[in-house]
């Protein structure tokens, strides 16, 4: 294992219980702004392998297939939660952990990892930029094999606050319409429970409306990573493939959504007559 001279390695990976509570503790004295300084170390966590019976979870909860051998595109970002949650727990890390909202993910995968593999993370955030609601930070996730990179992520978090800076030489090209409906999904109250339970991301505004209500959602909401996970298992993926996804808008337990899809598009939809988009994004062949 080559580390670099910033790198912290990891004995295991953190427990995410405290993590989240010490996030907790400190989120009010947060002062988020996009030139403050951040953590720039990496964390190096070596020798992951995944525990089968929470990626058995997983993939119940998510309509993967079972027990086909290999990790689902979306969870190396499960195992790298944990290290993910160490630095952004951290007191030199800016922005507020309660409150924070998931924007966005890129993902490649160069090759199928293999669900009896074992494999090194790395962890780090690439930086701060501001955003038309507050400031966004970068988070990237790196999994290696034999010393080679086979899978990789960028994943945006917002902080909401007030801000009067437009965000620099960034643009959203017009939206080429929605891709055609395909089914519908019922999701059930309990979902957030489900998922928390096998991914580890026990945040409150997804496990009960009690909990949802004490940051702003009248009900518990679905993780997004969940919706994500959802229409790639529907959809497919390369063996060698790129995923974006933006999470446009919260979705609320229980819900009827629709998923939508083309060739390299998807989407998730709220019911009713006004269809919210909740979830947008594409996957296709990596250099293709």
């Amino acid at each position: 294992m080559t580390v670099p001279t910033d790198a912290t390695v990891l004995a295991s990976s953190p427990a995410l219980a405290p993590l989240l509570a010490r996030g907790a503790l400190l989120s009010p004295f947060r002062r988020p702004r996009p030139d403050a300084g951040f953590p720039r170390a990496r964390l190096v966590l070596p020798g992951v392998r995944a525990d089968r019976a929470r990626l058995a979870a997983y993939e119940r909860v998510c309509g993967f297939p079972a027990g086909d051998g290999t990790l689902p595109v979306t969870y190396p970002h499960v195992l790298g939660f944990p290290p993910a949650m160490a630095l952004m727990s951290r007191r030199d890390f800016p922005l507020p952990l309660l409150g924070l909202v998931h924007t966005s993910i890129e993902i490649e995968r160069h090759r199928s990892l293999a669900a009896s593999g074992t494999y090194e993370l790395t962890v780090h955030i690439a930086g701060l930029v501001p955003h038309r609601r507050g400031t966004e930070a970068t988070v990237v996730t790196e999994v290696r094999a034999d010393g080679g990179l086979v899978w990789e992520s960028r994943s945006t978090y917002l902080a909401r606050h007030r801000t009067t800076a437009p965000p620099p030489g960034r643009s959203t090209p017009p939206s080429p319409g929605l891709p055609p409906a395909v089914t519908e999904w019922r999701l059930p109250g309990g979902l957030g429970r489900r998922y928390g339970a096998a991914s580890g991301d026990r945040n409150p505004i997804h496990l009960h409306p009690l909990t949802a209500r004490l940051f702003g959602f009248p009900r518990a909401i679905a993780h997004g990573m969940w919706t994500v996970a959802r229409c790639l298992a529907e959809h497919g993926t390369p063996e060698a493939a790129f995923v974006r996804a933006e999470f446009r808008a919260p979705v609320p337990l229980p819900a009827t959504v629709t998923y939508a899809a083309d060739g390299t598009r998807f989407a998730l939809l709220g019911g009713g007559e006004r269809q919210r988009l909740h979830v947008l994004g594409e996957v296709r062949r990596l250099n293709g």
